[in-house]
């Protein structure tokens, strides 16, 4: 045998390990890949989550100031007794006049609020020399008062005075009676209005 045919000879069979080891190596990265993608995913570690964190307890709710309340006697659903007439107090409008002994006025639905009130304003004139007293009832005309205001002379029977009284503790709503009352049945006094107030300010 030539030397020329030795050599391609082993050329050739070179050429074959060569293409036989790549084919090799190809299966092998093939294989890998295959494994590779096939492999489940990694889970990582859930998150400790935290509690969360409790809401602030919400403070109690504190009771909404009291508010004045006024009632005009000319707003009366009824008058007993009383008559309405012109007034020269501030304001103008009608006061009850030419009031006496049983006399009474009636007002339906006052809203005293949630918080009790502490006092009570009458817008009041006299000329008589008859002391006599108005009292607020609430609910019925023959329940005990929860306000006595004792009245005096004014000087005239337009010659208008605010006179104030305590209020017993009243909230929501109620019907409220003022009624009249003195010792001697004669006219007595003439009111213009009722305020019913909420307590001072604390100094």
């Amino acid at each position: 045998m030539s030397a020329t045919v030795y050599k391609s000879r082993s050329r050739a069979l070179r050429n074959r390990l060569l293409i036989a080891a790549g084919v090799v190596v190809l299966l092998v990265v093939g294989w890998l890949l295959g494994r590779s993608s096939a492999a489940p995913p990694a889970v990582s570690a859930p998150a400790t989550s935290r509690p969360p964190s409790p809401s602030p307890s919400p403070s109690p709710s504190e009771a909404p100031p009291a508010v004045k309340v006024t009632l005009q006697v000319e707003d009366a659903a009824e008058v007993s007794g009383a008559e309405m007439q012109d007034t020269s107090d501030s304001g103008g409008g009608k006061n009850a006049g030419w009031i006496n002994n049983g006399d009474y006025l009636r007002f339906d639905d006052v809203d005293f609020g949630a918080s009790p009130l502490a006092s009570v304003n009458v817008r009041i004139a006299s000329d008589s020399d008859k002391d006599g007293r108005i009292e607020i009832r609430v609910d019925d005309k023959k329940n005990p008062p929860v306000a006595t205001l004792n009245t005096a002379r004014t000087g005239g029977w337009q010659n208008w005075v605010t006179q104030t009284t305590d209020l017993s503790p009243v909230t929501g709503r109620h019907t409220v009676y003022v009624t009249f009352g003195n010792a001697v049945p004669d006219d007595f006094v003439n009111v213009n209005w009722l305020e019913f107030r909420p307590p001072a300010p604390a100094s």
